[in-house]
């Protein structure tokens, strides 16, 4: 099995369900005979532009609350930067907040049951 990755990223509620289809047409949530896999929860996101921002929601030196999704998906990691540019591509945000790291999505070893 290739090695696998999660993304998880944070988006306006409005907008995950392009973020989901996208990172899903992309090759994320790949289980099995299933496609498009993926979590989400909704949460607040909060923040505060900077200066040199253009900010979609808010302005600049206001702090903002956005009601927002996190969502997570696994992807073979040789798929990590067509899913992240696919995910980009559809964020609403001018610097979208997300990351990704390594996951171990394989089956454990199956023993023999002592009787």
């Amino acid at each position: 099995m290739e090695p696998m990755d999660c993304l998880v990223i944070y988006v306006p509620t409005e907008a995950a369900h392009l973020v989901r289809q996208a990172i899903g047409d992309a090759g994320a949530g790949r289980l099995g005979n299933y496609s498009h896999c993926s979590f989400s929860l909704e949460g607040t996101g909060r923040f505060t532009p900077l200066p040199g921002a253009n900010p979609r929601v808010g302005a600049v030196g206001s702090p903002e609350e956005v009601p927002e999704t996190r969502i997570e998906a696994i992807y073979a990691r040789s798929r990590r930067n067509a899913v992240v540019e696919a995910a980009l591509s559809v964020h609403p945000y001018e610097t979208p907040a997300y990351m990704t790291f390594p996951v171990d999505a394989g089956l454990p070893a199956r023993t023999a049951s002592a009787d």
